[in-house]
Order: structure tokens, then sequence, then C-alpha cells
């Protein structure tokens, strides 16, 4: 399930397949990167929203989708969004949910008042959940997906043991970390996030990028 997927680093990913070529959250993406038909973005932090590889993977034809915040700062064709809508880009069904921190001490981090968001895409058969940067909010438990990226590195986020926990509610077929050995959290997280998610099978990804943090 995870064959057509490529992991750069933090939350930055490519889906790739004959027909389209799909970015979530660019960062770190190398100048050979093939140019992106859709650039899906979570929210404004600079390791989730950076421009230059925004440019960097743009062409005239590239669908850009956003929460509004992110969206009134981009050009071209954008479609703004906000949790709990639908929407079909380039042939990309997709649904949002929310993003964003419980945690008393992290709520100015992601505040749910803005809005921002995780993905649901639909492809090649399959339900791909990308969380964004999120707590285990309760909405989430909803969440139904065939593959689920979930941040795992802490602080800003939710950590190994609470991330397992929400794919324990979710029950995905599979189970990805990501979010950890860059800005926070460390390459031992994974085998935690592995252990406590039994028994929801867990498959860590190499990034293309080293990681940062041991």
């Amino acid at each position: 399930m995870l064959e057509r997927l490529t992991w750069f680093k933090q939350a930055a990913f490519r889906w790739q397949d004959d027909e389209r070529t799909i970015y979530i959250d660019p960062w770190g993406t190398p100048d050979e990167a093939p140019p992106a038909d859709v650039i899906a973005i979570t929210h404004a932090h600079h390791d989730h929203f950076c421009i230059e590889d925004i440019e960097k993977l743009s062409t005239p034809s590239t669908k850009l989708i956003a929460p509004h915040d992110v969206a009134a700062e981009l050009r071209g064709d954008v479609t703004a969004v906000a949790p709990g809508e639908s929407h079909e880009v380039e042939g990309l069904r997709l649904t949002t949910v929310p993003a964003y921190n419980t945690r008393e001490e992290a709520l100015d981090f992601h505040p749910r008042a803005n809005r921002w968001v995780g993905y649901v895409l639909e492809l090649d058969g399959r339900d791909y959940y990308h969380a964004g940067d999120t707590d285990h909010a309760p909405e989430l438990d909803e969440v139904k997906s065939d593959v689920a990226l979930v941040p795992i590195g802490g602080h800003f986020t939710m950590n190994a043991v609470e991330a397992a926990g929400l794919v324990l509610a979710m029950r995905p077929r599979l189970a990805v970390p990501m979010h950890y050995g860059f800005v926070i959290g460390a390459v031992p997280d994974a085998e935690t996030f592995a252990k406590a998610a039994d028994p929801v099978p867990v498959e860590v990804m190499t990034p293309v990028r080293p990681f940062e943090r041991f």
C-alpha cells in the first residue's frame, strides 16, 4: 500500500502513479523532483507550508489545496478548505478532517479556531489519511482509512504513545509514523509507536532526507 508513496522528511510526502503526482506538505523535496499535479497543504507552519518547495514543484496547471489562511497567500488554481468538507480536485477525491491540539500546554501551537486540516485522499482504490499536525482529537476516532500517516514526535503534536491510541481507535489497515526525527522527536519513537499500536500493523518508512534527531 506504500509503493507509490515517498517520504521526504517531517510530514512531506509524494504520491505518484501513471496519472498524477500529488504532494502533501512538501518540504525538503529535491531539485529533480517531478512537478506536481496537485499540492495539498495542511496548515501554515513553515515545515508544512514551504513556499519555496511549492514554487519549485508548481507548473501553470498545478492545483493547490489549503486551509483558508494558507490559500489566501497562494496564487494560481487554489481550493480553500476547512474541516468536514469533501472536494474533487483534478480527479482527486478527498475529505478534510480537523487537526488541532487538545493538550493544555499545546493549545497555542495548532488552535482549533484556525480550522487547519488533515486529509483523507482516495488513491488507487484506497483511502490514505494524512493527519497534518494534531493531537488525538475526539473527532478523529471516526476517521476511516486504509493507511494512516500520523505524527508521533510529541510537543507540537501527539507523541508516539498518544498517536498509537489514535490508530487503535481508528483501526486502519496500516499505520505509518511521521513528523519525528527532524524538528522534534527521535528515531526510536517509531519503535515505541509500533509496540504501542499493536495489533494495528505499522510500517516505518525511510525518509529521502537523512534523519537529524537520533
